[in-house]
């Protein structure tokens, strides 16, 4: 399989720059970037884009993650070793990522038990973050883009 075009942040001029601006607010805010990058693999398991899936491990590998931990992303309900704020980031992750699914797209169940452990600045950061890599999922799938392919 080949690419359909280049990355389209990339042949709009001007989009790379803003999809990267909104990356160093949410950094600002003070989320945790290993926490950031739990979030990005799920949503990107979830859309199965392979770009992101290759991309984000290695990220979080060098943010000090854990093969372990990154292993069982996809099954974070059932092991032991994620904190309540990260269980809460996934959860969001998912909702926010399969927002067709059901109606109330985004339960309250699953974004007060966010609000808990972040506060409204860190809450709109992670939407933003889950929202964005949703954003280059869709770029990556919807051109065919390769993974391991480095973008210039």
């Amino acid at each position: 399989m080949t690419a359909r075009m280049g990355n389209p942040a990339l042949v709009v001029p001007g989009a790379m720059a803003g999809l990267t601006a909104i990356g160093k607010a949410v950094v600002a805010t003070g989320v945790s970037e290993r926490t950031l990058e739990l979030a990005h693999i799920r949503a990107s398991q979830i859309n199965a884009c392979g770009v992101c899936l290759d991309m984000h491990p290695r990220i979080a590998k060098k943010l000090g993650e854990t093969d372990e931990r990154i292993h069982a992303i996809a099954g974070w309900r059932d092991t032991p070793y994620f904190t309540e704020a990260e269980r809460a980031a996934l959860a969001l992750a998912e909702a926010v990522t399969r927002v067709a699914d059901r109606s109330n797209a985004v339960p309250d169940e699953v974004y007060d038990e966010a609000a808990k452990h972040y506060d409204e600045q860190q809450l709109a950061a992670l939407i933003l973050s889950i929202s964005t890599v949703n954003i280059w999922n869709r770029l990556n799938l919807a051109t065919r883009q390769q993974a391991g392919t480095p973008w210039s």
